[in-house]
């Protein structure tokens, strides 16, 4: 994040003085502001996860793709949506269509945001990274770049299973290219039985973002470390038309802070 701590606080104070909001800066003019705001969510088919349950992690956000059609983000911001991932692309050659729309709408309301891959099965894993790069913004103040890889069983025209180790080196291929043009280390995005059916965590040392919506992650994936949980998803957010995922980040604002300004956690 290039602004520091002491020039948000300046800032937000000088709009005090001059009597009203303006507008939060965006990814375009230096990243977004890094302000947490407390998670104001329903749920249509709530979970209970016990004691260990995602009300207890401090910074929540959403993914979203072309099934949200309308976001207020300024309204999402201040009921809790603290950060983004957007589906750009899948496969080589489908661009999610309203990936543009939601990279501005998250970035002008300072919504901190990444962009995701769907992987697909019966393309290279080279030209689909060459497709993400085509159309996805590098921006400095952007989260890191995710791979999304999980079974497509209901897919139109690709619903092959291949070998787990052939998984993992066609998702080394995507990594490292997607890695050596963002200069951000990947995030993977996984489902339980394809997280364990090709055991991914021997892909390497990435950040991993786990679904799991009847149990807490580390129940689910063997005590894993996990830096994204998406727990639901039929959450309620205002300013969020229909239903939508949710998730949390493993970690207090500080090594949220951290991890937004390119640290590891």
């Amino acid at each position: 994040m290039r602004h520091p701590l002491a020039l948000a606080v300046l800032f937000s104070v000088l709009l005090a003085a001059c009597g009203g909001p303006a507008p939060a800066p965006s990814g375009a003019g230096g990243g977004p502001e890094l302000r947490l705001s407390k998670a104001n969510f329903g749920d249509a088919d709530p979970a209970s996860f016990g004691p260990r349950g995602p009300e207890g992690h401090p910074v929540h956000g959403i993914d979203v793709s072309r099934f949200q059609t309308q976001i207020d983000w300024w309204t999402a911001r201040e009921n809790g949506v603290n950060f983004a991932f957007i589906k750009a692309t899948e496969g080589g050659d489908l661009l999610d269509p309203m990936f543009r729309d939601h990279w501005r709408g998250a970035g002008r309301a300072g919504v901190p945001r990444g962009a995701y891959h769907f992987f697909y099965h019966c393309r290279p894993a080279a030209e689909q990274a060459a497709f993400f790069i085509r159309n996805v913004p590098r921006s400095a103040d952007a989260l890191p770049p995710v791979l999304d890889m999980e079974w497509t069983p209901f897919s139109p025209t690709c619903t092959i299973r291949r070998a787990p180790e052939v998984i993992r080196a066609e998702a080394k291929v995507f990594l490292d290219i997607v890695e050596a043009h963002y200069g951000k280390r990947p995030i993977i995005y996984s489902t339980v039985d394809f997280y364990k059916e090709n055991q991914m965590w021997r892909v390497g040392n990435y950040p991993f973002w786990l679904r799991s919506v009847a149990a807490h992650p580390d129940e689910v994936y063997g005590g894993r470390h996990w830096t994204f949980w998406q727990y639901t998803s039929t959450g309620l957010i205002p300013g969020v038309a229909g239903e939508v995922d949710i998730n949390v980040f493993d970690g207090n604002e500080a090594q949220w802070a951290a991890f937004v300004g390119g640290g590891a956690v």
